[in-house]
């Protein structure tokens, strides 16, 4: 059977602007299927998440031959005239720009909600990891920096630093140049599994500069980065519980037979 894509939604409080996975999206290349994951009970008893009106059913496999609009809503449609620099934008090859791709590159974010999607990475050949995001509060930065952005290549390298002194984010981590710019921050939804890689070998997590979309791209799609990893020890990026279903995987199996 072939392996299914599979994205992940990632809810934040717009309280206290923590981020728990609570979904699991996978297309098998004929439907798409959608289930809550144990990410869920989490922000329910810290934060009081409701289920998604689309999915309002936490125990439930949501399945469809369309994408559920939740997600599809997510996408631009190709016949905005600016389809095309958005495809480029996003480093994706027009004719790659299937809407599980799309989604796990853009993020899905949106300015009216709370949700973001992303990808569970696949390992190459030779078992590295390899993740693409777009660099998060550009808006909170000085111009100087976003000077230094555009000045970009691909494959400039980056480092990561953790601001243990934030006074909003303790666990915020910058986005750093060889030269001493901050040029922005690592999303929030995703540096538990970070901390997680930086924790067993700093060494074995590379991250570079994958794109600068120059002016007038929105500030959200203007840096692109890419973070190669190499994992030890057996560990495999978003396996751990909080990302598993709410419900057995054997009900899950059911309902694709």
């Amino acid at each position: 059977m072939k392996t299914p894509k599979t994205l992940f939604l990632a809810w934040q409080d717009p309280n206290t602007r923590s981020c728990f996975p609570i979904g699991r999206l996978t297309f098998d290349g004929m439907s798409y299927q959608f289930v809550y994951t144990q990410g869920v009970k989490e922000a329910q008893q810290k934060c009081g998440f409701e289920p998604l009106s689309s999915f309002p059913e936490l125990n439930k496999v949501y399945t469809s031959t369309q994408l559920f609009p939740v997600f599809s809503n997510r996408l631009m449609p190709r016949s905005r005239p600016d389809y095309s620099s958005f495809i480029q934008w996003l480093n994706i090859p027009e004719h790659e720009d299937d809407p599980i791709a799309m989604l796990a590159r853009s993020g899905g974010q949106r300015e009216t909600d709370t949700l973001t999607v992303f990808p569970r990475p696949e390992p190459d050949s030779n078992g590295r990891y390899h993740f693409h995001f777009f660099s998060h509060g550009l808006r909170h930065l000085p111009q100087c920096a976003i000077e230094r952005i555009n000045l970009f290549v691909p494959e400039e390298k980056l480092w990561l630093s953790h601001e243990f002194q934030n006074p909003y984010d303790s666990q915020a981590l910058t986005l750093n140049t060889e030269d001493h710019y901050i040029v922005g921050y690592y999303p929030r939804y995703l540096r538990g599994e970070l901390f997680k890689l930086l924790w067993q070998d700093p060494s074995l997590v590379d991250l570079r500069v994958e794109r600068v979309n120059r002016p007038p791209t929105p500030l959200q799609f203007r840096l692109l980065c890419n973070i190669n990893a190499q994992c030890k020890d057996g560990f495999h990026p978003f396996s751990s519980q909080e990302y598993q279903p709410l419900i057995e995987e054997d009900m899950i199996l059911e309902t694709m037979l």
